[in-house]
C-alpha cells in the first residue's frame, strides 16, 4: 500500500491529534457478523460551507443536445420521413440504446457518475455530435466530388476517411469537455469508458433513426446489421478516447491530456475506418468475425480488468483511512464486494427507509472518498480536494450514525 501523499485525517481531527482510544465499538449492523463498528463521531472545527456547485456545464450541454436533436428531427421529416416512419424508426433505435445503457450502468456500478452529467453526455451524442457530423460529412463528400468529379470516389472516401475523422472528433470533443470542465468526476479509465460510451450511444441512437428512415425499404436487414450485430460499434470506437483521457486523469502531469487525447482519438478513428472500410469494400462478413468480434471480446476483458482495478483502488485507499480509525475492517470488506453492498442495503432497508438511505449514502460517500484519496496520491491534492475529503468524511460519519440508530 502506498504511503505517499497527504495522510488521512486522524479521527480526533484533521490536525492529527486524534486519540484512537476514544473510538468506541458496537456490534456489526450486518446479520451474522460480529466485527467492531465505530460509534463515536470524530469532531473537528467545521469548515465554512462551500456554495453548491452549479450545473451550468450540464445545463448548457443538455440545451445544446436538445437543440441539435430538434434540428435533426426537422431534417428527417424534411427529407420525406413521415411522422409514422420517424416514430417507428425512433422506437427501433431505442431498443439497442436501452441495451447499451444497461451495459454501461453495469460498468459504472462501483462509482456511478453524476446523473445530470451523464444526461448531458447522452444528449451531446444525440444532438450535437450527430448534427455536426451530418453537416461536415456532407461538406466533405461535396468537396471530394468537386475535386474528383466522381460520385463513387466521394462515397468511398466519405465513408472510409471523412466519417471516421468527423464523427470521432465530434464525439471525442464531448468527452474532452467533460474531462476539462468536470475533471473532479473523471477518476480513471472506467470513468472515461462510461462517458465516452454514453456519448457514443446517443450518437448511434440518432444515426440509427436516420438509417432506418432512409432505408425503410430494407428496414429488417438494416435493423439486424446495426441494432443486433453491431450495437456497440460506436461505443467501442469512442471508448478508446475515454480510456486515454482516463489515464490522463490519473497522471500527475495535468497537461498529459494534450498528447493522450490525440492518441486516443487516432485509435478511435482507425477502428472506425476499418469498420466502415469493411462495408465499403464488401469485406464486412470477413472482418466482422475475424476482427470486430475478437476486438469486442477483448474490450469486455479490458472492462472487467479495469473494474477489478477500481475495486482494488477502493480497498487500498479506504484501508488507509481504516488505519487511522475511520472504518472498521468489516466495512472495508463490505465496501469492496458487490454482494456485501447489496446485503448491507437490504439489511438497512429492512430497518426503515431512513436507514436504507443512510446505507446508500454511506457506500456512495466512502467510494467517492477512496477516489478523492487516489487523486491526492497522483499529485492532484489541492484545497478543493482537501475540502472534499473533509466533507466526505463528515458524510461517512453522519450516514453511519443514521443506519446504526435504526439498529
Amino acid at each position: 500500500m502506498s504511503s505517499s501523499g497527504p495522510s488521512p485525517f486522524a479521527p480526533g481531527g484533521p490536525d492529527g491529534r486524534g486519540d484512537h482510544e476514544t473510538i468506541g465499538y458496537r456490534p456489526s449492523p450486518v446479520p451474522g457478523q460480529h466485527a467492531p463498528q465505530l460509534a463515536a463521531a470524530p469532531q473537528w472545527p467545521q469548515p465554512a460551507r462551500r456554495r453548491t456547485a452549479t450545473l451550468v456545464v450540464e445545463v448548457v450541454g443538455i440545451a445544446l443536445g436538445l437543440a441539435g436533436a430538434v434540428w435533426l428531427l426537422a431534417v428527417i421529416l424534411g427529407q420525406g420521413g413521415g411522422v409514422g416512419a420517424t416514430v417507428l424508426a425512433g422506437f427501433l433505435a431505442l431498443l439497442p440504446l436501452v441495451g447499451v445503457l444497461a451495459a454501461i450502468a453495469w460498468v459504472d456500478r462501483w462509482e456511478p457518475e453524476p446523473r445530470w452529467l451523464l444526461l448531458a453526455a447522452l444528449l451531446w451524442g444525440v444532438g450535437v455530435s450527430t448534427a455536426v457530423s451530418l453537416i461536415l460529412n456532407e461538406a466533405f463528400a461535396f468537396y471530394v466530388m468537386g475535386a474528383t468529379g466522381s460520385s463513387l470516389v466521394a462515397s468511398v472516401l466519405g465513408t472510409v476517411v471523412g466519417a471516421p475523422l468527423v464523427e470521432e472528433t465530434a464525439k471525442g470533443l464531448g468527452v474532452l469537455l467533460i474531462f476539462l470542465l468536470r475533471r473532479r468526476y473523471f477518476d480513471g479509465p472506467v470513468d472515461g469508458i462510461v462517458y465516452a460510451a454514453v456519448v457514443a450511444a446517443g450518437f448511434a441512437f440518432t444515426e440509427n433513426i436516420l438509417y432506418f428512415v432512409q432505408y425503410s425499404d430494407v428496414l429488417t436487414e438494416v435493423f439486424v446489421a446495426r441494432a443486433v450485430q453491431s450495437p456497440f460499434a460506436h461505443v467501442t470506437f469512442t471508448a478508446v478516447i475515454g480510456i486515454a483521457l482516463g489515464f490522463a486523469s490519473r497522471s500527475a502531469d495535468r497537461h498529459s491530456w494534450l498528447w493522450l487525447f490525440p492518441v486516443g482519438w487516432l485509435g478511435a478513428v482507425m477502428l472506425h475506418a476499418v469498420w466502415n472500410g469493411s462495408a465499403a469494400l464488401a469485406l464486412y462478413d470477413v472482418l466482422y468475425w475475424l476482427f470486430q468480434v475478437p476486438l469486442f471480446a477483448a474490450g469486455i476483458v479490458l472492462v472487467v480488468w479495469l473494474r477489478n482495478d477500481e475495486k482494488a483502488t477502493i480497498g487500498h485507499r479506504l484501508s488507509e483511512y481504516a488505519q487511522a480509525g475511520w472504518f472498521a475492517p468489516y466495512e472495508i470488506r463490505m465496501l469492496t464486494s458487490m454482494g456485501g453492498r447489496r446485503a448491507a442495503r437490504r439489511w438497512a432497508a429492512s430497518r426503515g427507509a431512513g436507514a436504507g438511505r443512510a446505507m446508500k449514502d454511506f457506500q456512495r460517500s466512502a467510494t467517492t472518498l477512496a477516489f478523492a484519496r487516489q487523486r491526492s496520491l497522483t499529485g492532484r491534492y489541492d484545497l478543493r480536494t482537501h475540502a472534499d475529503e473533509r466533507d466526505l468524511l463528515d458524510a461517512v460519519v453522519r450516514s453511519r450514525a443514521g443506519f446504526l440508530a435504526a439498529a
